[in-house]
């Protein structure tokens, strides 16, 4: 009978091994199983991250060529107002010294006055009204005022008042500027 029970010992002993295997068995495989889709969802969850990544970096790319873009558009802006006012500045110094030599201020008065027969009012600084004055001395229909209000150039009044033309060096500059500036923009394109 001890040999019946060791044999049945040996026997319950062998199932409970071979059942214990097959549990630790199937926990293994269970347990790889699991690890498997655990990786296989951190996977996937790391090649979303990284397409979104990648979608971010290229949408930041884009933006920030568009930034600069605007950047340079707006400098371009700046530089050319910057060169534009710098230049209307230089004309307009240079027609205030034109306008301020007499002879050039003579020739423009006489011309200005050219072919009017009626009677009319010259207005200029102090010292440019009394070389004016001079000028105008032989039409008895023009007369010659001071008015130091206007700095450099001078100012034509006809019909009384009515009418009146103005040849003062921002006046002049400003014209002359507004027929630069097209060719100014082509230049600094």
């Amino acid at each position: 009978m001890s040999e019946d029970l060791q044999g049945l010992l040996e026997k319950i002993n062998r199932d409970g091994v071979e059942k214990a295997r097959a549990q630790g068995d199937e926990i293994v495989a269970a347990a790889k199983a699991k690890a498997a889709d655990i990786v296989k969802a951190a996977n996937e969850e790391a090649a979303k991250a990284k397409a979104d990544a990648e979608q971010a970096a290229k949408d930041y790319a884009a933006r920030a060529a568009e930034t600069v873009k605007q950047a340079a558009r707006d400098t371009v802006i700046s530089v050319k107002d910057a060169v534009t006012t710098l230049l209307e500045k230089l004309l307009s110094k240079d027609v205030a010294a034109a306008l301020a030599d007499g002879k050039t201020a003579s020739a423009l008065v006489a011309e200005a006055v050219k072919g009017f027969a009626s009677t009319g009012e010259v207005a200029a600084g102090d010292k440019l009204a009394k070389v004016l004055a001079a000028e105008l001395a032989a039409k008895k229909n023009f007369t010659v005022v001071t008015d130091d209000t206007i700095g450099a150039g001078f100012t034509v009044k006809l019909d009384g008042g009515r009418v009146e033309h103005s040849f003062t060096a921002d006046v002049i500059a400003g014209e002359l500027a507004k027929r630069l500036r097209p060719d100014l923009a082509a230049l600094l394109k």
